[in-house]
């Protein structure tokens, strides 16, 4: 819950937030790096996509999450067992965690209203886009 401050009082905003998660398989590297990530390798990618509002729908859901899966599972499956740095995504910009995360979140959001898309290539590292 959030407390927002308004006209000499406090409001409080209940707000809701859901998390979906996929994974996909593909190789990368990176133009430009110097070091061990400019040579072809690959990862597990690990996507999570979330979604914020303060308004559920009549039965009590702010999105269906088998809805959010599916959109997901859409867009990621044209990356899997894929070399990123092949696709037309990633033609003018590295597949970078950062820019997948980008890519992901501008193609999910003309279906959904998501609040932010993070994309971890192992269990420690992750980037988040959102706007």
């Amino acid at each position: 819950m959030s407390w927002i401050l308004g006209l000499g009082s406090w409001v409080l905003i209940i707000m809701y937030e859901l998390m979906v998660e996929d994974t996909f398989d593909a190789a990368h590297q990176l133009r430009g790096y110097k070091g061990k990530c400019e040579s072809l390798h690959g990862h597990t990618f690990r996507v999570q996509v979330f979604l914020k509002g303060d308004k559920l729908d009549k039965i009590g859901m702010l999105e269906d999450f088998k809805k959010i899966k599916d959109d997901l599972n859409n867009i990621v499956k044209d990356f899997d067992h894929k070399n990123l740095n092949d696709l037309s995504d990633f033609k003018n910009q590295n597949p970078t965690s950062e820019n997948i995360a980008k890519v992901i979140f501008q193609k999910m959001k003309t279906k959904l209203k998501i609040s932010k898309v993070t994309v971890g290539e192992s269990g420690t590292s992750y980037a988040s886009y959102y706007e």
